[in-house]
Parts: structure tokens; sequence; C-alpha cells
């Protein structure tokens, strides 16, 4: 796919619509730790192939001072050494969740998301990671494109 202008804005054809997703932001920011949640953000947005979001979370990873060699292992985030055993359950469930099969989420995925973050933790990381899935829904449908360098 070769570069194309963006089709719409949803924040300003629907600023009511883009709202409903920022309160999900706002809410998810509040309560899952933003090291963590930088890793689901750009790991989800990286299976989305979605060049914006992938853009700006390795951007802000960066800028909040995230190890460049973890977030570039991102993408390898198995074979990588960088990843602790809760990161690791966390960017599986972030894997399992954004590309939902038949399977769904199996229950050896959610046991050790639980064991890592109780059931509590658990709904904080779905909504994250459905909260960046609808993004980059947004930003592949409407072609939103990174800033220029």
């Amino acid at each position: 796919m070769t570069h194309t202008a963006q089709r719409t804005s949803i924040s300003q054809i629907s600023p009511a619509a883009y709202q409903a997703v920022s309160g999900m932001e706002k809410y998810v920011r509040a309560n899952v730790d933003g090291h963590l949640l930088h890793l689901i953000k750009l790991r989800a947005s990286m299976l989305n192939g979605c060049a914006f979001c992938v853009d700006m979370h390795s951007t802000e990873s960066l800028a909040d001072g995230m190890d460049g060699r973890k977030l570039f292992a991102v993408s390898a985030w198995r074979e990588a050494p960088f990843f602790d055993e809760r990161e690791r359950a966390a960017l599986e469930l972030t894997d399992v969740v954004t590309r939902l099969g038949e399977r769904g989420v199996p229950d050896e995925v959610w046991d050790a998301a639980v064991e890592h973050y109780g059931e509590e933790g658990v709904v904080n990381l779905l909504m994250a990671i459905a909260t960046i899935n609808v993004w980059n829904r947004i930003a592949v449908s409407t072609r939103t494109q990174p800033p220029s360098a």
C-alpha cells in the first residue's frame, strides 16, 4: 500500500465519538503502570500495522525514558531477554486479545496474567488492550499518518 491522504478525522466529524474513546484512554492511563502501558500500546499497534500509533507510542516511550533496546525488541518479545515474567504475561495477553481467534483467550494466558496482576489488574490490562485496538482501528481505517520527520 502506498502512502495516501487521510480519509477523515473522527475528532472533527464526531467529537462525541472521539471523546468516548478518550474516556477509555483516561481510565487506562489512571489504572495501568505507564511503562507497561507503553509496551501494550506499542505491541498492539505493531500487530495491527498502525504506522501512526507505532510512531506515536515509540516516540512517547523513548521520551519517558524507556530503554531503546527493550522498545525495539517489542516486535520480537518472545525471543528477547529484556522482558520480565510480568511483562511477558501482559504482552502475551496483548497478542491473543489483539488477534482474537477461534480459541479466544486460552486459559494458560489468562491464568498467567491473573497470577501476575490479579483479577482487577487483568481487567485494567484488558481495557488498555481494547482501547489501543480501538485507536488502531480508527487510525488505520482513516489512513491517519504519522507527522513528517
